[in-house]
């Protein structure tokens, strides 16, 4: 597979990663990302707000680091809260927003996922914006529909290729050990370029970043990534381990 998007393998690392765990896992990947100059992939890594800024300074620019979520307030009485510019303040280039697990778990809508996006565009951040559908969707044939009303509801105005990556986790398959099929997975990564060519146009489309979350590991990453429209993967569980996440860049195809 050629194509001119340079696949990026994101680590969302959730919940997990103390001081000691976060610089041993980040000093260990930047010693392997420094020994190829010329990598056909880049890694990027949101751990815990707790450790974004001690991570960021061991990164030193070999890998990129982001946030796992932002609130769409610049600043103000929200306790707990982080907002966009903090993240960019301590370093980050990006930040995950409307995971299956925010959408689920914090009751996410779609117009909070898109208000969190477009605080981050305004913030200078990249936007990682995660849509999937729910197993009983996927049954009942109605995964296309899910896909696009959520992009309809999610993607903000003023979003392009410079500031936004589309991350397609079938919920189904996040921490299931069940995995999308890689023809599975094209056929929704391409019904997902389809509406952002639709929307965005055809060129902004065909150089916004699609990232696969789901269970992807190092001995299913090959088949996903050589999809023409898989272009990386927001990787969970086997980011933790540095073996195991450096593995799955390994898969990612060179520049056409």
């Amino acid at each position: 597979m050629t194509h001119s998007r340079r696949q990026l393998i994101a680590g969302n690392w959730k919940m997990n990663g103390l001081t000691d765990e976060a610089m041993n896992l980040a000093t260990d990947l930047v010693t392997r990302m420094a020994k190829i100059p010329n990598a056909p992939f880049e890694m990027l890594l949101c751990p815990p707000f707790t450790t974004i800024r001690m991570v960021a300074e061991v990164l030193a620019g070999e890998l990129m680091i982001g946030g796992q979520d932002c609130h769409a307030s610049e600043k103000g009485a929200h306790t707990g809260d982080v907002s966009a510019a903090m993240l960019a303040d301590a370093g980050c280039t990006f930040v995950i927003v409307g995971h299956s697990e925010r959408r689920t778990d914090h009751g996410e809508t779609d117009a909070i996922v898109r208000n969190k996006a477009k605080a981050a565009l305004s913030a200078g951040l990249s936007a990682i914006i995660c849509i999937g559908e729910t197993e009983a969707k996927r049954d009942s044939g109605s995964t296309m529909d899910v896909v696009r009303n959520q992009l309809s509801g999610s993607v903000p105005k003023g979003a392009d290729s410079d500031n936004l990556v589309i991350a397609y986790e079938p919920i189904w398959a996040i921490g299931t050990g069940r995995v999308a099929t890689p023809v599975q997975a094209q056929e929704v990564h391409a019904e997902i370029r389809a509406w952002l060519a639709d929307h965005l146009g055809d060129e902004q489309a065909s150089q916004v970043r699609i990232l696969y979350g789901g269970s992807m590991k190092p001995n299913n990453a090959a088949e996903l990534l050589a999809m023409t429209d898989v272009d990386g993967g927001l990787i969970g569980g086997a980011s933790l381990k540095a073996e195991d996440f450096w593995a799955i860049a390994q898969n990612c195809t060179s520049l056409g």
